[in-house]
């Protein structure tokens, strides 16, 4: 393959494709603990805080901390739940399950209510767990599950923790920015998310917005240094500053995402860009001959599984490479139900892009000697 100055195009979750704006943003260095630098932190700690309709008057905060999304959810389990508590998992995909193995390294006690990979959780058998078990402290949904790209009703299954007055934590780190959430609706206590996701930035930094005096926890109840909130949050009303070293490159880039993020129309601007481009990804697939694995009711517009075609010529190694020459970076799949793969549509792609990569995967198909349809 002969070199080429343009990147391949990124259809994942995450990392995704970026601007070029986005990128040239990191083509300078900034000091972790000047004045100028920490003023940037703290405009943007509350410009996330408004895309989620949200007031530090009203007792809301966003950390920022080091690290990708997972180091967010766990900071979270780590710095909040308190040494009583006990969790309530909600799982129907590798980030719920993720959530599960993070609870058993911590010492948490924990129970999960699983669903099948494509069944939305549940939120009349969570009402029947949390009747059942008073020491249900907290409850964890994932918002969009990208193991499959299926949507979990957080509102619905926000409404059932609140009434019995749970603490609920969600993981909303494919969904922020492309989906309207209402806290309020929801009764969110803690929404974890990260810059390299639907606001369209690079890795380095994840972000937890949640209420203040939760945030602020009892001395004692962190399990980890680093992963404090609380003494995270405590650092930036000290004096604006990261309390270990920032990804300060990340952080330049995350500032131009937003200013691009705005311009667009914010969530209502992002969200329709990417149904569109979803809609354009899953016509051609289906013209092509390729059947979606979800059903549309519970399909999200940020990830789309693929099942793999029924033909013994296929693998999906060999179909990866071809389409990867060709320009294009694919997703494997997690599902453990059936053999798929993935396609983002996140990301700084428009729907010529999704045509684009359409018509590759229709080329890999022809040069393996598959056909799809008879």
């Amino acid at each position: 393959m002969l070199p080429t100055s343009k990147d391949q195009l990124l259809f994942t979750p995450g990392p995704l494709t970026t601007s070029l704006s986005v990128k040239k943003a990191m083509l300078h260095d900034a000091g972790s603990w000047h004045w100028e630098f920490n003023n940037r932190v703290t405009a943007i700690r509350q410009r996330v805080l408004a895309i989620a309709g949200l007031r530090q008057e009203d007792g809301w905060e966003t950390v920022l901390l080091q690290g990708s999304g997972t180091f967010g959810v766990e900071s979270v389990f780590s710095s909040c739940v308190p040494r009583t508590g006990k969790v309530a998992v909600l799982s129907n995909g590798a980030y719920g399950e993720r959530m599960v193995l993070m609870l058993q390294a911590l010492g948490i006690d924990h129970v999960v209510l699983r669903t099948i990979e494509d069944t939305p959780s549940d939120p009349v058998t969570l009402d029947q767990l949390l009747t059942a078990d008073a020491a249900i402290t907290h409850v964890a949904a994932v918002h969009c599950e990208t193991t499959t790209g299926i949507l979990n009703d957080i509102t619905a299954l926000g409404q059932v923790v609140r009434r019995h007055r749970r603490s609920y934590i969600v993981d909303a780190m494919s969904s922020f920015a492309a989906y309207p959430i209402d806290f309020a609706a929801a009764g969110i206590d803690f929404l974890i998310s990260s810059a390299n996701k639907c606001l369209e930035g690079v890795p380095g930094f994840s972000f937890v917005i949640g209420r203040r005096s939760l945030l602020v926890a009892p001395e004692g109840t962190a399990r980890s240094l680093s992963l404090d909130l609380g003494a995270q949050l405590k650092g930036f009303e000290k004096n604006g500053q990261f309390r270990y070293t920032p990804p300060t490159h990340s952080v330049l880039a995350f500032e131009q995402a937003l200013n691009e993020f705005d311009a667009e129309g914010g969530v209502a601007g992002r969200s329709e860009r990417y149904r569109t481009n979803h809609a354009t990804l899953l016509a051609g697939m289906r013209n092509i001959g390729f059947e979606s694995y979800l059903p549309a009711a519970v399909q999200s517009h940020i990830i789309t599984s693929f099942r793999f075609p029924k033909n013994p010529a296929f693998t999906f190694d060999a179909f990866y490479r071809r389409v990867a020459n060709k320009g294009f970076i694919l997703y494997p799949g997690k599902i453990s139900q059936a053999d798929t793969f993935r396609i983002g549509n996140i990301g700084r792609l428009f729907p010529n892009d999704m045509r684009q990569v359409v018509y590759a995967i229709g080329e890999a198909i022809d040069e393996m000697g598959i056909k799809l349809r008879p």
